[in-house]
């Protein structure tokens, strides 16, 4: 997929030196729920199998073809909201620190939005985010959706419970917003 600024493609095992570059730091992945990368090996084993999933992209600048995040789908299996349902996703997202507030994300996104949409047809897209992390709610409000609910005692990768906050999209909101046809 493209967008004006950004490339999203699958990872590949020659992006783990840039991957630990922005994942090691430990203002990205704690705000996610997920532990920074501690070696250039750390990262290329979570190509290997994370970030292998399908539907799991890097998102890499076009002017620079270098990976500085990353953004994907999870389809509803119920280990996510549980509010989630078949025929909806889940997009998660993170990206570098050099690049937050630059609009990046939300770009990303709206692409992955399109995607849900156009291509897979489905009914909703969720976006969850932990209790603190006004970043990554900003970007799902400026990509359209609206806050839903909110869970509590989730656990994440780091071994701690945390609460949770949903907003959602449905395929209806989204084809009114940007003057779509069913």
């Amino acid at each position: 997929m493209e967008t004006s600024r950004l490339i999203l493609r699958p990872w590949q095992e020659s992006d783990a030196n840039s991957l630990f570059k922005y994942a090691k730091d430990t203002a990205v992945g704690p705000a996610a729920g997920w532990p920074p990368h501690t070696s250039v090996e750390d990262s290329a084993e979570i190509i290997r199998t994370v970030f292998a999933a399908p539907e799991t992209y890097a998102v890499v600048l076009k002017a620079t073809g270098e990976p500085v995040g990353c953004c994907g789908l999870v389809f509803a299996d119920g280990t996510h909201s549980s509010e989630t349902r078949k025929n909806e996703a889940e997009i998660g997202y993170w990206i570098g620190r050099p690049y937050w507030g630059q609009g990046l994300i939300p770009e990303a996104v709206g692409a992955l939005v399109e995607r849900c949409f156009g291509y897979f047809a489905l009914s909703a897209v969720w976006i969850g985010h932990y209790d603190g992390n006004a970043q990554s709610r900003r970007v799902a409000e400026k990509c359209g959706f609206r806050y839903h609910h909110t869970e509590y005692g989730k656990p994440s990768l780091l071994g701690d419970t945390r609460t949770e906050h949903f907003l959602r999209l449905t395929s209806q909101e989204w084809r009114t917003a940007n003057d779509r046809r069913p």
